[in-house]
Formats: C-alpha cells, structure tokens, sequence
C-alpha cells in the first residue's frame, strides 16, 4: 500500500510539524508531500529519511525563507502535486493542504490544525502586525485575503474525512466550512514530561506546603511559576510578565524567544527570569520543579500546558479556546480575562486551590495521558481504517510496521 502524507511547508519544527512526525512513525514507508522544505535538524530528525516531494515554490529563489510571501500562490501549488498510485492520502493543515487533488477512489484524511487563521478569525491581527491594514496595501491585502476563505471554503469538501485537533476548532470548521468533523487531539511527549516515581510524591509533598494560605511565603519558601513559549503578540508574554510585578514574592522563569523579546524585557521585574530558547530536557526540569504554569494565549489547542501537567505542574490559563479543554478539573484554574491584573488572581487562586486539596500533582498526570502519543496513534489508525474502507486490510499491514 502506498500512502502519502502532507503538510504545508517543512521548515521549523512545531505543534503541527509533530503530528505529521507522529505520522511518519504510523507510516514508516509513506512519502512526504510539501510545498517548500529545508527542515531544521530537531525536525529531520522527527520525519526522519523518506522521500520528500516538494512543489514548483521550491524552485523559486529564497523560497523557503521567506515562504509566507508565497501565499497567493499556495492554492495554485498545493492542487498541482500528483498522487497518482497512492491507496491513500493524509494531509496535516492550518493553511491550505487540505485543499489537495486526489485521484477518484482514493480516499483523504485531513488532520485539521485550523482553517486558515490569517484569513479568518485572526484577520485583522494578521493585518495590523504586517502593517498592512491602510491604504493601497490594506486594499490589496484584503482582496487576497477574501481570495484564500473563498478557495479555502470551497475546497472544504475534498477530504473524505476531517478530524479537527480540539472541539473549538470542529466548532470553527462548522462555522466557516459548514461542515462536520471528528476530533482527535494532538500526541504530546507525556511520557517524556513526567517526573521520575520517586520525584512524585515529593512534589505532592511541596505543592501542599507552598499552597498554605497566601502570607506562608517565607516559611514554604518562594513559589516559582514558569511559562513558555514563542514571543509573538498572541502568546501575550509581555503581559504574564507585567503580571508578576503585582506578585513580587512569586518567581517568574519564562522559557522561549521571539519578536516581543524586547518586549517582555522591558516590563520584567526583579522577579522575573527570562532564559531564551532551552533545550527540551532542560525545560523539562523547569517544569517538574515549577508550582504553576503560566498560559495567556487563546490557542487552538496548547501543547505546552499539556506538558507541564505531564510534569505533575497545575496550570493558571485564559479561559477561552483549547485550554478548556487540556486543562481539566482538578488541574488549574482560569482566568476570565486578557489582563495583569487577571493573571495575577488567577495564580492567587491556583494557591488558594492547592491549599485546599482540589488540585494535586497526581490529577494533572493522570489528566495529560488523554493526550499521549499513543492515544494519538491510536485514533490515527482508527480514523484511518473508517476512511479507507475497502482498503483496510492493507491499511493494517502498512500501520503494524510502524509499531
């Protein structure tokens, strides 16, 4: 059986790059399809070495660093690929690799990150940070912008099957594709996350004793939060660091780098220690160690809380998108607004939980194995049987060999 796996550009190594990773581990022999691709060594590594088919964009002079500038030109280049002699395709899309020809017969999965969110719900931001949203360029850039949703609306009905990575995005599809879907939730590294056995019970023990009441600082010692994550303006790190000068008894550790660095450096107190980028062991042991996680982002799904729950590590998020969903009972609180102020009561009242015994170690691990690896693998292999049909005996053949 031949299968071909899709995914829009093979560059940087992130949430939607690790599914298809998680892909090529089910499918160990499929091909790799791609508009452009010069991947960085953490995500070679991830695909490892299969064949990669790239589009005419590959050919243009300097496409791959500057990639985004192709976007009038991604719908033209993602319909001509050819999979003629594949038994089946699956496409991982947040722009338009869904959007692929596929012979008649040949049955598509898409694996939806997001419809197209610079050309949807995020338009207006999209617009306003590349200094596109006056005059003749604004023009422009909203017709190629009304251009991709109606490409993007009409070709919502190729795939035979789409899984959505949360329930708001299904819900998102529905809105602006008027289709249903499934959901299968992204693989995260739980098992790469967790504290060792005999660390467990210790950090049980040490989030009971910080959580004894809020003038108990001094004696439990100071807390410590971390957050991490890309400095782009709607992760919202620059304000989860102005929280902490309404906590200056709390410690801030903030793991990442970006284009706000500046940003968050120049609000950042005392308290506040900002690390840059951090091998992933190494953030690992800032997680385990942490009393909290720190998440401010309206995100389409959140890996990065789902990381620190691994890590027996409760989680103070903004109470829209995915988060309500990777952040379950007894594992954090909310807050209900994008604000310092908001920030800094929603860490007040993880405490007051902690004290209380609502949230423990022990619910925030049990809670992050929902979205294991192998859960993962296991609706991919599900999903794929339901869509190929016919095809499920070979299928199961090509998905053993990638146990």
């Amino acid at each position: 059986m031949r299968v071909a796996l899709v995914h829009e550009w093979l560059l940087t190594h992130g949430g939607s790059e690790e599914i298809t990773g998680q892909l090529c581990a089910v499918f160990p022999e499929a091909d790799l399809f791609t508009l452009v691709a010069d991947p960085v060594p953490s995500l070679r590594a991830l695909i490892g070495e299969r064949r990669i088919v790239t589009s005419a964009l590959q050919r243009i002079p300097g496409a791959t660093r500057a990639h985004r500038r192709l976007l009038p030109l991604m719908p033209w280049a993602i319909e001509r690929l050819d999979f003629t002699g594949y038994d089946l395709v699956i496409s991982v899309s947040h722009a338009v690799a869904k959007g692929v020809r596929v012979p008649a017969g040949v049955p598509h999965l898409n694996i939806c990150c997001s419809p197209v969110r610079y050309a949807w719900d995020l338009q207006e931001q999209y617009l306003e940070e590349s200094g596109l949203s006056r005059g003749v360029k604004g023009v422009a850039a909203r017709a190629l912008l009304k251009y991709i949703r109606d490409w993007d609306r009409r070709t919502a009905t190729r795939p035979t099957q789409i899984l959505a990575i949360s329930e708001f995005i299904r819900a998102r599809i529905q809105r602006v594709w008027g289709r249903d879907s499934g959901v299968l939730y992204p693989p995260v590294e739980t098992e790469f996350f967790a504290a060792r056995s005999e660390e467990r019970g210790a950090k049980s023990e040490g989030m009971r004793g910080r959580g004894e009441g809020t003038e108990a600082e001094g004696e439990a010692g100071t807390r410590l939060y971390v957050t991490a994550s890309r400095f782009v303006p709607y992760k919202r790190i620059p304000l989860i660091v102005e929280a902490f000068r309404l906590l200056p008894d709390r410690e801030l550790v903030v793991i990442g780098d970006g284009p706000e660095w500046e940003k968050a450096k120049a609000v950042a107190g005392p308290n506040v220690r900002l690390l840059g980028h951090l091998p992933r062991a190494e953030l690992r042991d800032w997680l385990q160690r942490a009393d909290g996680f720190v998440f401010a982002a309206e995100e389409d799904f959140g890996i990065a809380p789902v990381e620190a729950l691994a890590a027996g590590t409760p989680v103070v998020a903004y109470g829209k998108g995915g988060a309500l969903e990777t952040v379950g009972p007894g594992c954090g609180v909310f807050f209900g607004e994008q604000t310092a102020t908001a920030i800094a009561e929603g860490v007040r009242a993880l405490e007051a939980e902690i004290a209380a015994g609502s949230v423990t170690a022990a619910r925030c691990e049990e809670w992050a194995e929902k979205f294991s690896v192998e859960r993962f693998r296991e609706g991919v292999r599900a999903a794929v049987r339901a869509t190929a049909g016919a095809g499920e005996t070979a299928v199961r053949a090509e998905m053993e060999r990638g146990q």
